[in-house]
């Protein structure tokens, strides 16, 4: 039976080259970056390194990125910090998202609403884009910041967040955007989006979990999520992850490296998929994400007015027939919730529960995205009214 992994927005095998960059420091440089000895020196100097290799990446500078354990954390880091600080100096406290932003994001931002601040949550339109103009109209006085994530993680829609970050110009109103599924991907200057605040993870880019970066701008606000430690300039406690970091470190050397190629193949990979999933039902079964959607991702809707939709036995079908997929976001599919990104697209439950998210790696060949979709062929035909 073919094995064909579809599921690297969840996460992305890790690349050798990036092993191998990490053994040494699960071995020999073993020190705390914290201890002032010649161990915890030399992990330190290499810590830094990665720190200012990041930044070039972003067009940031080294004192503005912090490590963290991925996007989760940084997501609650950033979010709470800018959000409690800046309420803190100056009284405002109103946040304006959207609708289909990461549960990492929705969930702080609920928490913080249970903490009497105002939230606005913005409608995507029917691609799953969020407009700019609406996210303008929101904006008063008492607005202190706005997150708004790059990319969809489920169904690839990519948002303008320059033309938001012009919105904001000279309004000292903080931008922070989850840029989980585009880090690595796509060029990122954050400068030229106009944003004081990133997330990003490693294992989305062929690095290792449990590393991450939060780009704070210089001049944010900002507090600390996890205290006890001064580590990451007092604002992120704990002894670093150095493994990680410096494999996260690696991945950005091999994304600088290979990214180019890496997205002409997805652009070939998901536009020969898209074809195949047209010429097996053009009517019921329904691309999201708009024609512009990150190449990386492509999520498929079978319409429940044509199939007897249920998550569960969908993937099933598939996994006993080799190819890993999700019905949405990694930190959801285990509960097969329906998706609220989905549903916030106006699609009904039972559409929901029929939609699948395919996403392509390096990795990926085109001979396992012709099987995949005679896999999914044989399923439409199995799950058709």
């Amino acid at each position: 039976m073919n094995k064909v992994y579809l599921d690297n927005a969840a996460t992305t095998p890790i690349h050798p080259e990036v092993f191998e960059a990490m053994l040494p420091y699960l071995k020999e440089n073993f020190g705390n970056p914290s201890s002032i000895h010649w161990a915890g020196n030399k992990v330190r100097v290499a810590i830094e390194e990665t720190r200012e290799l990041i930044a070039d990446f972003i067009n940031a500078d080294a004192s503005e990125i912090y490590f963290t354990s991925g996007g989760t954390e940084s997501n609650n880091f950033i979010i709470r910090g800018i959000a409690k600080t800046e309420h803190a100096e100056s009284g405002r406290k109103s946040i304006i998202t959207s609708k289909i932003e990461h549960l990492a994001v929705l969930e702080t931002i609920d928490n913080l609403a249970s903490e009497g601040f105002e939230i606005t949550k913005i409608s995507p339109n029917h691609d799953g884009k969020v407009d700019p103009d609406n996210i303008s109209e929101a904006i008063y006085q008492n607005t202190a910041l706005i997150s708004c994530m790059h990319i969809n993680n489920e169904i690839g829609s990519i948002n303008e967040l320059a033309v938001i970050g012009n919105f904001i110009l000279n309004k000292n109103i903080w931008l922070h955007t989850d840029a989980v599924q585009s880090f690595g991907k796509f060029p990122i200057d954050v400068n030229e989006l106009g944003i004081h605040a990133l997330t990003a993870s490693a294992h989305k880019i062929y690095g290792p979990k449990g590393v991450g970066i939060a780009y704070v701008k210089s001049g944010t606000p900002l507090s600390p999520l996890i205290l006890g430690g001064s580590q990451e300039r007092n604002r992120r406690g704990g002894t670093e992850n150095v493994a990680g970091i410096i494999g996260l470190g690696q991945a950005v050397r091999l994304a600088k490296r290979d990214s180019i190629g890496n997205l002409s193949h997805a652009i070939d990979l998901k536009q020969m998929f898209v074809d195949g999933i047209n010429s097996i039902d053009a009517n019921g079964l329904v691309l999201n994400g708009g024609k512009d959607s990150s190449p990386y991702i492509a999520s498929v809707t079978f319409s429940s007015d044509y199939y007897k939709n249920d998550s569960e036995a969908m993937l099933i079908f598939l996994d006993l027939n080799g190819i890993a997929v999700s019905s949405g976001s990694a930190c959801t599919s285990g509960t097969l919730k329906s998706s609220h990104v989905i549903k916030a697209l106006g699609k009904s439950k039972k559409d929901a529960e029929g939609t699948i998210r395919f996403s392509f790696g390096s990795q990926n060949t085109i001979e396992e995205a012709e099987y995949t979709l005679e896999i999914i062929k044989k399923m439409a035909e199995k799950f058709r009214k």
